[in-house]
């Protein structure tokens, strides 16, 4: 059997496809993202805008198109922040399942944690000690608190990096006072969260994909650090090396970012916003130590599929 999993992001639609065993063991047969930005000049209007809209609608039928060349028995689409959020969101959704069959559900915040939870924790091992994974979105950002055992805090927030960069529209490159203007509102909105690492104290932050794999990539090319592979799925971060990274992005121009190694086109406008959060999240509490998972919601997915279908305990 193989199944595939969309998860159509704010900026990325990305897509995994997995094959079963005999044992009911899964592997991956295919994996792709498109850069779609759905959320890009109405994210903060409540609305996905025309070109947006039709740039969503062809990346779903190239995904489906994709698929059907893979025999697959099964597709699990979810959609998040942009379109969970837009008036015509629900519109977005019938007319995909109008051009390809697929059903998207929309899935609120909480359950959008859940399932990132999930993908974090195939991805990473756990302990008893607590984790802070942080998944930065286009839309929303979700926080998780948790160890081996489970879920001990959850909340998602809309301050994504495509929102918070279409809310303060820094200048290239970001200045100082904008840094603190954004880490001022970052401050107001997560409240719930500084009461939550209060009361739970986690020891590591763990970055879950997207904006974390560029920081991976970022380190390997410009610092000579541990490169990505497909066959790794956790990454310990040197956070020396991670504050270099930081400082220079920060400090750079959107020309001088297309020079840095390792760094993506798909990310050049909104990896300053993500470095500003991580920065802000790893300062704030005092975090001395940080990994990455490759995993994140679309894993995430596939872990409830396979649970809910009783094919593990």
């Amino acid at each position: 059997m193989r199944l595939a999993v969309i998860d159509c992001g704010t900026n990325t639609f990305n897509l995994l496809i997995v094959e079963f065993d005999s044992q009911k063991k899964y592997y991956k047969v295919f994996n792709s993202r498109i850069a779609v930005k759905l959320g890009q000049g109405s994210i903060n209007k409540g609305f996905i805008n025309e070109d947006s809209y039709k740039r969503g609608l062809s990346a779903m039928i190239d995904l489906n198109n994709e698929i059907a060349k893979h025999n697959v028995s099964k597709i699990l689409a979810f959609a998040t922040s942009a379109i969970r959020d837009a008036t015509n969101g629900k519109q977005f959704v019938w007319e995909v399942k109008k051009h390809t069959g697929i059903d998207i559900e929309i899935i609120d915040g909480e359950r959008e944690a859940e399932l990132i939870y999930l993908g974090n924790k195939e991805a990473v091992p756990l302990s008893d000690s607590i984790s802070l994974i942080m998944d930065i979105g286009g839309g929303s950002n979700e926080f998780i608190l948790a160890n081996n055992k489970g879920v001990l805090w959850k909340q998602s927030f809309p301050v994504g990096a495509a929102r918070m960069l279409a809310k303060f529209c820094p200048s290239d490159p970001i200045t100082e006072t904008e840094i603190k203007k954004i880490n001022s509102y970052m401050k107001k909105q997560l409240t719930p969260l500084f009461e939550a690492v209060k009361e739970f104290c986690p020891m590591e932050l763990i970055g879950s994909s997207g904006a974390f794999d560029s920081i991976v990539d970022i380190i390997s090319g410009e610092l000579k650090g541990e490169s990505a592979n497909d066959t790794k799925t956790c990454y310990e971060i040197n956070l020396e090396n991670y504050f270099h990274i930081s400082k220079v992005i920060k400090k750079s121009t959107l020309e001088e970012r297309k020079e840095i190694k390792g760094l993506v086109a798909m990310r050049l406008d909104m990896i300053v916003i993500s470095c500003l959060m991580v920065d802000f999240i790893l300062n704030s509490f005092n975090i001395q130590k940080m990994r990455v998972s490759s995993y994140s919601l679309k894993e995430g997915a596939l872990i409830d599929y396979i649970i809910q279908a009783g094919k593990i305990k």
